[in-house]
């Protein structure tokens, strides 16, 4: 039923050890998603597990990663203040059933009409947000419990471990392929500092200046399950609806870009529908176990793909070990130096960035470099969503803007003495004032035609456009004919509806894009 191991047996041993270089990377990312959004580090350690393992199960692509994301957690963390944790849970938990509904319906095949620019825009954004969100990692609390850039020696044995790290990653699949490069080094360096004792922040140590406790631990029980404590009626749905609208969306969105993403670099097909339902049932789950729900992680996905993972064991094991963590092997993971971990990610963000793009930029039209480096600023400034969103717009806008340029007409007499109009272009709201523009109702003879054969009508106020020009016709005391218009057209037509010639045989069959068809 489920592909959990790849086509061979011997991708199971990339699979088990990818998964666990990946488990050890979200414990961090995880930790410092939970305090953006108010929450005990728990909660989103919580969530990581809950989503990565479900969305591996049941999701629509085998090898991606998903877990708490800090883009839902920007916009969960003013409804942690304001309404506090309990209404979190009951919006993330409304979050997935909107999630199922959008899979239900089918509508994650829209995500492919991302522009490529857009798509590159997307990429590039991220690496740059991994990259300046691990900065943060150089940062040490000082005595007055404010955060300082790290200085003198810790600074230099930091950078160090971090350049180790990179090093191992970059030149150990050179040697060999036994074991994912970013885990070895992530062991290597953690060898490293406990056995020279040297003096480097750990994953405890991030713990502790972030929460301010110094007892703080990732240490924890199973997640139990717990109906959100929130009253179930509708000032409460007023209050989560639009949260849960907002997460939903972004969710999905950043999900189904990386899908799109994972199955460019493998060159495979994943199912957005189905990856739909899969994150929403992981969200539903999350609402009623107490855990702040997620989407895709493109950077722990990049690790996990990179490493060598490509079925949905890679995903199950991830999740199952950092379960493990937290029950079992806390002190353990709380030992690992940030520097391996901070390495691993800055290789992410190089493998991440689509450094093509700088290339392409001289071949490609200005307006789509113009996007791409909107879309990767907006993601920055603000968030993914709106980055695409933004992105799609634009290049919607450019799209119309250069095929309303695009529609002329051939004309001629015939042997009938009609002057013919042979449309060419598409016929569409940004194309419908140079169309009106192409007939010369006065001088015209007494019988015209107008010839839809190399032309698409793409939209209704194409039809509007045709009703008045055919009006302006009949106003005019001149007999007009509409040739090869789609039957579709001929049905919306008021005005000039009696004026269309139907050849059953030659007349296209497309369908206009209208909202009295839908």
């Amino acid at each position: 039923m489920f592909n959990l191991i790849g086509k061979a047996p011997s991708s199971a041993k990339n699979d088990i050890l990818s998964g666990l270089t990946v488990a050890l990377a979200l414990v961090p990312e995880a930790v410092a998603f939970a305090f953006v959004a108010h929450v005990d580090p728990l909660v989103g350690l919580y969530a990581a597990f809950i989503v990565g393992l479900i969305t591996s199960i049941f999701g629509g692509r085998p090898g991606m990663i998903s877990g708490a994301t800090g883009a839902l957690a920007v916009v969960m963390v003013s409804l942690v203040i304001e309404h506090g944790v309990e209404y979190l849970f009951a919006t993330v938990l409304l979050m997935g059933v909107l999630q199922i509904l959008a899979g239900i319906f089918k509508l994650g095949k829209f995500i492919r009409m991302v522009p490529h620019p857009v798509m590159l825009g997307f990429v590039n954004g991220l690496a740059i947000v991994i990259f300046l969100a691990q900065l943060g990692q150089f940062k040490v609390m000082d005595g007055n419990g404010q955060l300082q850039w790290m200085q003198g020696s810790e600074l230099y044995v930091m950078g160090g471990l971090v350049a180790l790290t990179m090093a191992i990653i970059h030149f150990l699949p050179k040697l060999t392929t036994a074991i994912p490069s970013s885990l070895a080094a992530i062991l290597v360096v953690t060898g490293l500092v406990i056995g020279l004792d040297l003096e480097s922040r750990t994953v405890l140590d991030y713990l502790k200046d972030m929460s301010g406790d110094l007892n703080a631990t990732i240490a924890g029980g199973f997640p139990e399950f717990h109906i959100p404590a929130v009253p179930f009626n509708f000032e409460t749905f007023k209050i989560i609806f639009p949260y849960a609208l907002v997460l939903a969306a972004i969710g999905l969105i950043e999900s189904l870009l990386t899908l799109t993403l994972i199955d460019e670099i493998t060159e495979t097909r994943g199912n957005s529908n189905k990856e739909c339902i899969g994150q929403g049932a992981a969200n539903v789950t999350c609402g009623v176990f107490g855990a702040m729900g997620g989407c895709a992680m493109i950077g722990q996905s990049m690790i996990n793909i990179n490493s060598g993972g490509r079925s949905r064991l890679s995903g199950i094991t991830a999740a199952i070990l950092l379960l493990c963590f937290i029950l079992f092997a806390a002190s353990l993971i709380e030992m690992i130096p940030l520097a391996a971990l901070v390495g691993v990610m800055f290789m992410v963000v190089l493998g991440t960035f689509e450094w093509s793009s700088f290339r392409l930029m001289k071949r490609i039209p200005k307006t789509d470099a113009f996007v791409i480096v909107l879309v990767s600023g907006v993601t920055v400034i603000t968030d993914l969503a709106v980055a695409v969103c933004v992105g799609v717009i634009v290049s919607a806008l450019v799209f119309a803007w250069e095929h309303a340029k695009h529609i002329y007409t051939n004309n001629y007499i015939d042997e009938e003495g009609s002057k013919v109009y042979e449309l060419h272009g598409p016929l569409f709201f940004g194309s419908v004032k140079n169309f009106s523009e192409l007939f010369d109702i006065n001088n015209d003879p007494n019988d015209v035609i107008i010839e839809f054969k190399y032309s698409r009508v793409a939209d209704h106020s194409a039809i509007e456009a045709i009703d008045s020009l055919a009006e302006r016709y009949k106003k005019a005391g001149k007999t007009v004919h509409l040739r090869h218009l789609s039957p579709d057209c001929i049905e919306l037509l008021n005005k000039a509806k009696d004026l269309v010639e139907v050849n059953v045989i030659e007349d296209p069959n497309y369908k206009v894009a209208s909202d009295k068809l839908a």
